[in-house]
């Protein structure tokens, strides 16, 4: 009777392969114990997870040669070693992206609450920017207040008019800005077509998503405010 040299468990004479851990003992001497070397692809695994090089392949491969490199050495009975530093790589491969999704799941919510916050602001602005300019427009046409928004817009050629007064820029003048859309209704007085009033509501275009404040706002100039459902005269003023 004689020990593998790989597991070091006893085997019978003249064996070939080890009964226990199936090593080949034709390319061990005979009584001689083996000295495991490191598996190639337990160091690959561990470099990658470290340096990654290009990240998201990198530690795609580390994982990979990381798990190829522990059933390499399990199977190898003795004569690969380097579990640790495939262990080690896995980590790393697999740290990477779960620290990204913890990032993206942190910021991602405070990304959106910032951007609707900045388009509520950019609301507000454009809302107090239509009623100064339907002032201006009122007293430079005599006409009263615009029909709709597009005549407070740019004029394609030429000077201004009462139908293209180059008061507001022309996405305003859509009514569709920042996240927001803007209805416009004039007030027409009689057969006289002069608008004496005006309301402007501002909705979020995606609730919740592009902003959550609905806004209102006439003649009056005062900017009223509801946080859950479109905005009327009878909301409260927003603070100045």
């Amino acid at each position: 009777m004689r020990n593998c040299p790989y597991c070091g468990r006893e085997i019978t004479e003249g064996a070939s392969v080890c009964r226990w851990c199936r090593s080949d003992l034709a390319v061990a001497p005979p009584g001689q114990a083996v000295v495991p070397r490191n598996s190639g692809k337990a160091i690959a695994s561990l470099v990658l997870g470290i340096f990654p090089v290009v990240p998201l392949v990198g530690t795609i491969l580390a994982i990979v040669f990381g798990h190829m490199a522990r059933a390499e050495i399990r199977r190898s009975g003795g004569r690969l070693k380097g579990d640790g530093m495939a262990l080690a790589g896995l980590i790393l491969g697999y740290g990477v992206p779960v620290m990204i999704l913890i990032i993206a799941a942190i910021a991602i919510p405070n990304l959106l609450k910032s951007k609707m916050a900045a388009n509520q602001a950019s609301a507000v602005a454009s809302l107090r920017t239509l009623n100064t300019s339907e002032i201006t427009y009122a007293s430079t046409f005599n006409v009263g207040y615009s029909s709709s928004l597009a005549q407070l817009g740019p004029p394609a050629s030429g000077d201004a008019s009462s139908t293209a007064a180059g008061l507001i820029d022309s996405v305003l003048a859509t009514g569709d800005k920042s996240g927001y859309s803007f209805i416009y209704t004039a007030d027409l007085a009689g057969s006289s077509g002069r608008t004496n009033s005006y309301t402007i509501i501002a909705v979020p275009v995606s609730p919740g998503q592009t902003g959550q404040n609905y806004y209102f706002t006439d003649e009056t100039n005062v900017i009223r405010q509801n946080t859950q459902s479109t905005a009327s005269a009878s909301d409260s003023p927003i603070g100045r």
